[in-house]
């Protein structure tokens, strides 16, 4: 038996653990986590980074859209507006991405993450909205968050639901759940189509990926437990402490 081989896999396997519990934690697929740990202790460069993170964020995600679907349904011509529209932009995009200079896309990345957290410090929620006093999901209107989502998820891998939630909540006035189910059924089928994209340039290592999506698949369900039992605002303060955190240690790296 090749103990070092045996070695690496249980290694994987934890850590995908760990990455899988924080993405169920605070409602991601692990890829905010996953692509600053790939460059900072793997060593790999931007578009690998996200790629390889797209193994552990993509069945996390599909998961994730079947069982909020199964609980806060929204009419399917809204869902496959937002769906469609975000994977052709997804398509699109990561296509572009994984040509992009990778210093520009490493920058990219960063200052998404910084902006990204700035905004959840400053966020105030509203007291949630009552479901019935909600306007119904318009089909024509959902294109237009499909295409911002999808280009976030093209380009950086992650960051469509970040995007759409607020603006489905916010701007359309949509209730969170509603919100949030929309934003899954962008999120999901784009993380497959961007998987698919990056995996065909070359742009994902699946030694390293598939073990940890498999441990990640074991502990999701646990850190989304135990979000449901911790303060809302504690949760928003610690993930945006960690995107800013996480930028910031990105940056120094890259000067």
């Amino acid at each position: 038996m090749d103990w070092s081989l045996a070695l690496y896999i249980s290694a994987m396997l934890l850590l995908g653990a760990a990455l899988g519990f924080f993405g169920g934690l605070f409602g991601i697929g692990g890829g905010i986590v996953a692509v600053p740990l790939f460059i900072l202790a793997f060593g790999m460069d931007q578009a690998l980074a996200q790629g390889t993170a797209l193994v552990l964020m993509t069945p996390n995600l599909l998961i994730g859209w079947w069982r909020y679907n199964k609980h806060h349904k929204v009419p399917m011509a809204a869902s496959l507006a937002i769906a469609a529209s975000a994977t052709l932009t997804t398509w699109v995009t990561a296509q572009f991405a994984v040509q992009l200079d990778q210093n520009l896309l490493h920058w990219i990345f960063n200052v998404f993450l910084l902006l990204a957290g700035i905004r959840l410090f400053l966020l105030k929620r509203k007291p949630h909205e009552l479901e019935n006093g909600t306007p119904e999901p318009r089909p024509m209107l959902m294109p237009v968050v499909g295409v911002l989502g999808g280009t976030s998820m093209g380009l950086l891998g992650m960051g469509g639901g970040l995007i759409a939630t607020p603006v489905l909540s916010s701007v359309l006035r949509h209730s969170q759940t509603v919100a949030q189910s929309l934003s899954l059924a962008l999120v999901a089928p784009s993380s497959a189509m961007a998987l698919f994209t990056y995996a065909n340039a070359g742009r994902v290592d699946w030694q390293l990926g598939l073990p940890l999506a498999i441990g990640g698949l074991f502990t999701v369900s646990a850190g989304v437990a135990l979000a449901h039992h911790l303060p809302e605002k504690a949760l928003q303060r610690g993930f945006a402490s960690m995107l800013v955190v996480a930028s910031v240690g990105l940056m120094i790296h890259s000067l």
